[in-house]
């Protein structure tokens, strides 16, 4: 029996706003810069009370580099977590030279929560507002949906939404959360 379908959501871009720095979008370095995307609190909810699991995967290398602690990065996701319900946020903290299984667009962050949830990833999504998200859900198996940024190209996906709200309706609307049940005679 197949495993369970899940919503894979990218943090900055998607759940919460990116922060604008020297004029490039980033990642909130604390608590004080997190603003919540509007909608995305309604939208994390739609998909819980429809039945999919959903999981936070985001690279976060300012730890890495220096630029935040660990520990901000926590309280970061604490405060997330208060606000947007998911089962589980996972955070690659390498940067490009560390040549990870888990930055994205690699797809080790998604292939890891499958192996640990039992989820189908070839009947689940994985969000996002970059153009190396959309890889990573390709690379794992799993559809795709980019929310249109001007600092994306928004192609490639095999769907591009206007924010998560219209990405969750867009997922509710053509996707069974629970698997269909075998057919016996």
């Amino acid at each position: 029996m197949p495993g369970r379908p899940a919503i894979f959501l990218d943090r900055d871009g998607v759940l919460n706003d990116v922060v604008w720095r020297d004029g490039k979008p980033a990642s909130p370095r604390t608590v004080d810069e997190l603003r919540i995307a509007d909608g995305a609190a309604e939208a994390a909810r739609a998909l819980k009370e429809a039945g999919y699991l959903t999981f936070v995967v985001t690279n976060q290398p300012d730890v890495r580099r220096g630029k935040m602690s660990a520990e901000a990065l926590e309280y970061i996701h604490a405060a997330l977590v208060q606000s947007v319900s998911v089962d589980e946020v996972r955070a690659c903290l390498h940067d490009n030279a560390d040549l990870c299984d888990c930055r994205k667009p690699k797809a080790g962050m998604l292939l890891d929560l499958a192996a640990r949830w039992d989820i189908d990833l070839a009947n689940s999504w994985m969000v996002g507002d970059m153009d190396r998200d959309i890889a990573c859900g390709r690379a794992a198996g799993s559809r795709t949906i980019l929310l249109a940024r001007p600092y994306n190209s928004q192609a490639g996906a095999d769907v591009v939404a206007a924010d998560l709200r219209q990405a969750v309706a867009w997922i509710l609307q053509t996707t069974p959360a629970e698997p269909a049940p075998a057919f016996q005679d």
